[in-house]
């Protein structure tokens, strides 16, 4: 089936982001189930779906290095956390965190994959767009290879840690920070009966 927007559009796709988004594939990446919210975030009908490679959401702008370093953890049976930026059947785009766990059958044979995931606040997406874009320069001028042993001496240089890591805690610092905000916006509002009332 050909599946492929006709255009990529810059616009975010509207989605309820309070909601996990659920898809469950086989050890080849071929989705075997996917969740309501998945379906109405990617604009594709769960009978479209089913049976089709996960790349069938790939956005141009993510580096192939960020789903080779999800398949070497996989393959190691080791869950992995990614940020990424998935695209609609529309050509619109949305942004998630995925927690990337291992199913295994009574024998404890991997039979699969489950990817669950959630929107990630704007600051995440501030941090990681720019190091994407240049490992996805890099791959498109330099090779694979190239971007991967950037990406390699970024996350030991620059950052110290792994990048499942990384990716657990920039979301977790920042999705405190944006809960703190929002606390204080909700109780500046409770406040401004009093600030700006009329005695």
């Amino acid at each position: 089936m050909n599946t492929t927007p006709k255009e990529i559009i810059d616009e975010e796709v509207k989605w309820d982001k309070t909601k996990t988004i659920v898809s469950k594939t086989d050890i080849y990446g071929t989705i075997l189930y996917a969740n309501d919210v998945f379906s109405n975030t990617c604009e594709y009908s769960t009978l479209e779906l089913i049976g089709e490679p996960h790349n069938i959401i790939r956005h141009p702008d993510m580096p192939k290095i960020a789903f080779k370093m999800l398949w070497d953890a996989l393959k190691k049976e080791e869950n992995f956390h990614a940020i990424v930026k998935n695209l609609t059947k529309s050509g619109r785009y949305y942004w998630v965190i995925t927690d990337f766990t291992i199913d295994k059958d009574e024998n404890g044979k991997v039979i699969g994959y489950t990817a669950r995931r959630k929107s990630v606040p704007k600051s995440v997406i501030k941090k990681v767009e720019p190091l994407y874009k240049t490992l996805l320069d890099i791959e498109k001028t330099k090779g694979e290879k190239v971007s991967e042993l950037y990406f390699n001496a970024y996350l030991n240089e620059e950052i110290g840690k792994s990048y499942d890591e990384f990716v657990v805690e920039l979301f977790e610092e920042e999705s405190q920070k944006e809960k703190k905000h929002l606390e204080h916006k909700k109780r500046m509002k409770g406040l401004s009966w009093f600030f700006f009332s009329d005695f």
